[in-house]
């Protein structure tokens, strides 16, 4: 079987094209990087409900919707912004301003863990905070009886904060 050059050449452009669709498929469909992280953002939760359990307290903890919106907004402004590291957003803002901002009534306090990558497992994040002792006495204080918990991710670096209430 004898194929022209202009017949191999038409294969080539439609074998081009149909990678060139493919890929396009692949990419237009693929999950964005901030995906769904309820998965994490629960275990998030159910960790310090452990490590609260393991010093002693006997409190239940709650998921607020508030806490969970203040924790939502400063994890976007720390993927947002690669200068923010901790408590204070790009504008200034505080853990307690915007537990207040989205409506909370009590006393917020936050944890925040940045891995260079695009993903942390939950065992990864309590790590990062149990072995700082600021974040492990945030997460230990049996007050803490209400909490919300948000992560985002880039390509490069994934943001998961939580936001712990002591309500009025």
């Amino acid at each position: 079987m004898h194929i022209s050059a202009s017949g191999a050449a038409t294969a080539a452009l439609r074998r081009s094209i149909m990678l060139t669709a493919l890929l396009l498929v692949a990419i237009l469909g693929a999950t964005p990087a901030h995906a769904d992280n309820r998965r994490l953002n629960e275990s998030v939760i159910a960790n310090v409900y452990t490590v609260q359990r393991q010093a002693g307290c006997s409190t239940e903890i709650t998921r607020n919707l508030a806490l969970q919106l203040a924790a939502q907004w400063h994890a976007r402004d720390a993927v947002a912004h690669r200068d923010v590291y901790g408590e204070i957003g790009s504008d200034g803002s505080t853990s307690q301003s915007r537990a207040d901002r989205a409506g909370y009534h009590g006393t917020a306090q936050q944890t925040v863990a940045i891995n260079p990558a695009l993903a942390i497992s939950g065992i990864e994040l309590i790590n990062q905070w149990y072995h700082n002792p600021v974040s492990l006495g945030i997460m230990r204080n049996c007050n803490n009886t209400e909490m919300g918990v948000w992560s985002e991710n880039s390509l490069d670096r994934t943001v998961v904060v939580a936001v712990y209430g002591q309500p009025n």
